[in-house]
Order: C-alpha cells, then structure tokens, then sequence
C-alpha cells in the first residue's frame, strides 16, 4: 500500500500544531537524547522540568561523565524505571574514548551506547541530525495501523517489522521531496508522534481534526476502538510491605539499595514484604530488636511498579535509648537532610509526611 499520500498533510498539520517543548528548541543529540531516554514510559508534562534542571546542572556529555552518581540519580528521582539513568552515565563516560569526546552523528554510534534501542537510535539521528532512520513508538504504531488498517496485534514480531517498514519508506519519501531549508526527516519522525500523541489517541480519537481522515481505513470502517490490537494484559499482583521510619534524636536510620537490585542506589527506610495477616510490633520486634518501642501508623502508599500493585504501610518508632540496628545495614541521617539524597519515589512520600510532621524538632 502506497502512503505516501500522508507525507505532506502531516508535514502541514505538525508545522501549524506542534507543541513548543524545550528540546525541541535545539539540535543538540546530547540533549535530544536526554529528552528521548525521559520520555520512556513517562509523561511529556512530567518530562519537561526535569529535562529542564538536568540540563541547568548536566548541560553536556562531559558534564554527565564526570558527574557524582548521587547528583545524576537525585536529578532523576521520581521519573523511575532507574536502570535509565545508569545507562545514560555508563554512555557519557564511554563517548570520550569511543566517540573522541563527541557525541556520535551516525546510527550506529548512537546504537552503540548502553540503554539505547531502535526507537531511541532513530529518534536521535532524525532530529538531531535529520538523518532519514525511522522511530516507531506507541503513538506511530497507532498511527500507522489505523491508516492502514493493520489488525493483527502490532507486538507480533512480523507485524512489527511490517510497521517498521512502513515507517522507513516514508521518511526517506519525506527527505526525497525536502527542499532547500527543511528538516523533513526530523519533522516528520516528530509529526507521528504528535499526532498519535494529540489527536489519533488511544481511546476517543479526534478524526474530526486529524489531517488523514480522508485516507484512514480504521475510521472508513469504524474499527478505531479495536485498531491496533492490543495483547491482554497480564494480571495485577498484589503485595504488602511494612516499613519503619525509626527516629532517634531528629535523626532517621535510612538504608542504600544495592548494586544489581532495582532502584540500586536509591535510599529508602527499612521495609519488608509482609503476608496478609502480619502485624506491625511482631515484625519490628523480630527484625529490628527495638524492645518495647511501639510502632505508630504514619501513613500509607500506594505504588505501582510494572504489573505489581505495592501498598507501603509506614510506621514511626521512638525507641527510649539510641538503639543497636545490628542486622541493618545503613545510616542515621538528620530528618533535615532527607531532601539532599535520593530515595525511591514511595519514599520520598513518607519522607514528606516525616517532615511535614516536624519530628525533626524533637528530641528523645
């Protein structure tokens, strides 16, 4: 199927309704692909201050290379999906003696950096460089399946391919009639992805405004609500933790998560998975030896990490004496500082109702 037909419309349509986003006021790669690695799995709206501060603080490659593990990853808090971050630093601090300090302007140089995939190898050489590679997102697969008329679910390996072909053809059809002055593979590549973004959305599209209408096979044949096919989803599992913030003369003892787990490098409170008939005071009692310190409730959070639905339930203890938290590994930290490091985002939750509480002012 010849679709070339799309190629000028959406070119017209993004130009008059491109939304003005901070990277997409520069050329620079490095900072186009920091809004690219950003942008996975996360909300253009939530992106946009943290592109912004990172940015202020790690303006460049070298920067970023030589910046302190804490300062990228408290620069990253709350964005999740933290194994983003560590690639991105592991890339910063390889582009010196693999890229000869430069950020890499081909596909495969950008390929070659940890963390960085098709999607994000393609997006950073059309926009940056308006090199004609092709991106296939969420929001080009919807695009393009619609148009087409694509029903076989688009996670299927050949459907897959079959989009990413489609995808390659029309932005070289898209550089192939650029004219002097235009960046047609950057503007192309982003004008899917603004649609899908804007306007040919997951539910309720809005093909009253969409510039393809006239050519769309899924809104001729009112199949907009079953194209693209979406796997099932697979079921949510519950878990339950317990977690203490134990305080002792304006100071809380916070744990390091370590190297190899998720969120390595994160602070947070001490905290265990726990059944369903568990109690509080046996649980702090056997793993933290505080005596008769009785936890009290402080609050609970709800969080959701892929398909697991955690509920973090948080307690207080004030122990009478300095106790010896000899089977945890960590450090007291005064309740002032909780801002200046970076915990995980259910964390930093409780460590906001700590502070809004004002136990930092009492003293055992």
């Amino acid at each position: 199927m010849r679709l070339r037909f799309i190629i000028a419309p959406l070119l017209k349509w993004f130009a008059e309704n491109a939304r003005d986003l901070p990277w997409r006021r520069t050329r620079d790669p490095y900072a186009i692909w920091v809004s690219e690695i950003m942008l996975q799995q996360t909300q253009v709206k939530t992106v946009i201050p943290y592109w912004e501060r990172w940015m202020n603080r790690l303006p460049d490659v070298a920067a970023l290379a030589n910046a302190r593990e804490d300062t990228v990853i408290k620069l990253w808090e709350g964005l999740g999906y933290y194994s983003r971050v560590r690639n991105m630093q592991k890339a910063a601090r390889l582009i010196p003696d693999e890229q000869g300090g430069r950020f890499p302007r081909d596909l495969a140089g950008v390929l070659a950096l940890p963390g960085v995939g098709r999607y994000t190898g393609g997006a950073v050489c059309s926009i940056a460089f308006n090199q004609p590679e092709p991106i296939v997102d969420g929001n080009v697969i919807r695009v393009l399946t619609r148009v087409v008329g694509i029903e076989e679910p688009p996670k299927a390996k050949p459907v897959l391919e079959q989009i990413w072909a489609i995808a390659d053809d029309l932005v070289k059809q898209a550089v192939a009639r650029q004219q002097s002055g235009q960046r047609n593979a950057s503007a192309f590549n982003q004008a899917m992805m603004e649609l899908g973004a804007l306007v040919c959305t997951p539910r309720n599209p809005r093909c009253d405004v969409c510039p393809l209408k006239g050519r769309c096979v899924a809104r001729k044949e009112n199949k907009t609500e079953r194209i693209p096919a979406l796997a099932k989803r697979a079921a949510a599992i519950k878990r339950r933790f317990f977690g203490f913030a134990i305080l002792w003369r304006g100071n809380v003892f916070v744990q390091r998560r370590p190297s190899g787990v998720v969120n390595a490098g994160y602070w947070e409170f001490p905290n265990w998975e726990v059944a369903a008939d568990a109690e509080p005071a046996a649980l702090a009692k056997g793993n933290l030896s505080l005596g008769q310190a009785e936890p009290a409730p402080l609050c609970v959070v709800n969080h959701s990490i892929t398909r697991y639905r955690n509920r973090l339930e948080m307690f207080v203890i004030r122990p009478a004496r300095k106790p010896h938290l000899a089977k945890l590994e960590g450090e007291w930290l005064p309740l002032a500082k909780l801002d200046e490091i970076p915990l995980t985002a259910a964390h930093r939750k409780v460590a906001g109702r700590l502070l809004d509480a004002d136990f930092q002012d009492v003293k055992d």
